[in-house]
């Protein structure tokens, strides 16, 4: 086995938020060196890595030089320039995930055309080259009312996507390509992680449930174990399993479904890094996410996955009316409860509805930990100075 811990080995990882900060705590863990490109000068990863490097991941050049200074390059965000990774690979560089999944990933409509290739469960589409396509589609009577809008790329947290109800909803969406999907019914939204190494071990964390915000989209809570029988979480299992089979990832792959009104299971999108869907493995879980992927990505044995004991996860987003330094108000105060830890991200300045850290509450009992999350939402505030 290669020697990664307190040797010559270099990690790069590709982006240098959040995610990045929280794997950068394990690799502090394993004594493991570490190289981070991000594109601003005070990303929340610059404390933590070994050498920062100041670069556009969109960027060729700057995403292929500084993955020729590294033996294994990874990500913590999708939107990277994959003809650099191609080439990597080319060059002997170890890029997980690989370009070949991630040139799929990156783009909504190639995501869903994966789905339907694979056989796997997802809800119809129709798919355009132009937002202009889907109103001369309309008003000729082959979409209707509703349906979600997607932009092909480049969405995030609740961005890139609309629920389309009238014709009107379309004005000042961006021009290029997008899908149209069906809206589903659905009683749930669900996730499941599924971790693989280069062997080809797999190992997936139990299904979440997420409850998200009406207005923002994003979610507001990830409920771990989910609120479900034995029979559907088997079940959502498994296409979580069959998913991470058809694209023969390499780390972290976060899918993300709908459990419909008759109880079917449908993939909505994934993410093939770590994810907000798994950010209570850090405290109610053996083995964290973050820990599970530099164990996938490096070739190790993966960890345990199973809960130590029920966790919920409450994401803190900016409030509205506030834009500037940032403050965490009663922070002390959510402090005092049983079971609860605050993990702020290091973003200096706050904006409505930005995501500057998360909430971990964990709890014997499910529907307490649920209870405390909701405390702990209506006490903490994300303001300005």
């Amino acid at each position: 086995m290669k020697n990664y811990f307190s040797s010559n080995f270099k990690l790069g990882i590709l982006g240098g938020g959040q995610l990045g900060k929280m794997l950068l705590y394990n690799t502090r863990k394993f004594d493991i060196y570490t190289c981070v490109l991000d594109a601003t000068k005070d990303a929340p990863c610059k404390i933590a890595c070994d050498e920062f490097h100041l670069g556009d991941l969109m960027d060729y050049q700057a995403v292929f030089n500084f993955g020729k200074q590294v033996d294994v390059l990874t990500i913590e965000i999708e939107n990277v320039n994959v003809d650099a990774l191609e080439d990597l690979e080319k060059e002997g560089v170890k890029v997980y995930p690989a370009s070949k999944t991630l040139r799929t990933i990156q783009n909504k409509a190639k995501q869903k055309l994966f789905y339907v290739d694979n056989s796997i469960p997802t809800a119809p589409f129709s798919r355009f080259a132009y937002l202009s396509e889907i109103e001369d589609t309309i008003s000729n009577g082959g979409l209707n009312f509703p349906f979600v809008w997607k932009a092909a790329q480049f969405g995030y947290d609740g961005n890139g996507v609309k629920i389309v109800r009238k014709l009107s909803d379309l004005e000042g969406l961006p021009k290029g390509e997008c899908i149209a999907e069906n809206l589903v019914p659905f009683k749930n939204e669900l996730a499941v992680i599924v971790a693989r190494n280069a062997s080809g071990e797999t190992k997936s964390y139990p299904v979440v449930e997420m409850e998200f915000h009406p207005e923002a989209n994003q979610v507001e809570y990830v409920i771990c174990p989910a609120r479900i029988s034995e029979d559907l979480a088997k079940k959502a299992e498994d296409v979580a399993l069959k998913t991470s089979r058809a694209f023969h990832h390499v780390g972290l792959l976060a899918v993300e479904m709908f459990q419909t009104e008759d109880d079917q299971i449908l993939v909505n999108e994934v993410a093939p890094r770590p994810h907000n869907s798994g950010h209570q493995t850090i405290e109610a879980s053996y083995t964290s996410q973050f820990e599970q992927h530099l164990r996938a990505i490096l070739d190790l044995p993966l960890g345990r996955t199973d809960s130590k004991v029920g966790g919920v996860m409450v994401n803190l987003v900016g409030a509205e009316g506030y834009t500037g330094d940032v403050f965490y108000e009663h922070i002390e105060n959510i402090m005092k409860m049983d079971g609860v830890t605050p993990h702020i991200y290091g973003k200096k300045q706050t904006r409505p509805f930005r995501k500057m850290g998360h909430v971990t509450i964990v709890n014997e009992d499910l529907n307490e930990a649920r209870r405390v999350a909701e405390q702990v939402k209506k006490t903490i505030k994300v303001i300005s100075k």
